[in-house]
């Protein structure tokens, strides 16, 4: 992957916060290259900055100081409406808890997105492709945990974006549905090109990615090409 395009470049990147008297320290001039197409896995503890991170390459947060450059342009020095409209036309988002509209159908929750997006995939093709062609008309309630999931990824997708951003995606589902979860992932990953950005304190998980970044206390502790990612099926957690 190391020959592919940059597509976001962090660069001596910081965020403090204030608490009361105190300065806590999230993210220390940390600099982070991610490539045009690749699935990059960060993975680090509960407290180690996974989380401001991705908020940060999402234009959820801004740095304390320090440049993030997607394609050449500085989310750093982005207006509110920048970044509004960088994560409207650019970025899709995966949680570890669904946020699905309960009161909505699956097509419903993921024309959400697409009405907002200026080059949206077809819904039903999005829903053929994560296997819910046939529970499109269903609500949240009516659909399994991994069924939501996979909703919650088709919004996402289906907004056409360069970078997908998960945040422990299988984190609320057992092992098996993980699976599936992760091999949707992969496949999106390597049939729309899209880049994907996992963050997981699960290292086995990880090993499903192109490359896996380890965080700690705010600073990356290893960067590794990961040569042969594994299959999903074959991940034991």
């Amino acid at each position: 992957m190391s020959h592919q395009p940059v597509l976001l470049d962090l660069i001596d990147v910081s965020r403090s916060f204030h608490m009361g008297e105190v300065t806590v320290e999230v993210l220390k001039a940390l600099s982070l290259q991610v490539r045009d197409g690749e699935y990059l896995a960060v993975v680090g503890p509960s407290g180690s900055g996974k989380t401001t991170l991705l908020n940060i390459i999402g234009g959820l947060d801004q740095p304390t100081s320090g440049q993030v450059l997607y394609r050449g342009r500085d989310l750093a020095q982005a207006s509110s409406r920048e970044l509004t409209r960088y994560r409207r036309d650019n970025v899709g988002f995966v949680f570890q808890f669904y946020n699905l509209v309960p009161n909505l159908s699956a097509r419903e929750n993921i024309m959400i997105s697409t009405d907002i997006a200026s080059d949206p995939l077809g819904i039903d093709e999005t829903l053929d492709r994560v296997g819910l062609s046939d529970r499109r008309g269903h609500f949240p309630a009516q659909l399994s945990g991994g069924e939501q999931q996979r909703v919650a990824i088709a919004r996402a997708v289906a907004k056409n974006p360069d970078l997908l951003l998960c945040d422990e995606p299988t984190g609320a589902l057992d092992f098996a549905t993980g699976k599936k979860t992760l091999r949707l992932l992969v496949d999106l990953n390597r049939e729309l090109k899209r880049t994907v950005v996992m963050i997981t304190h699960n290292g086995a998980i990880a090993e499903v990615a192109d490359r896996v970044v380890h965080l700690r206390s705010g600073e990356i502790t290893e960067s590794r090409e990961n040569l042969s990612p594994k299959p999903p099926e074959d991940v034991v957690w």
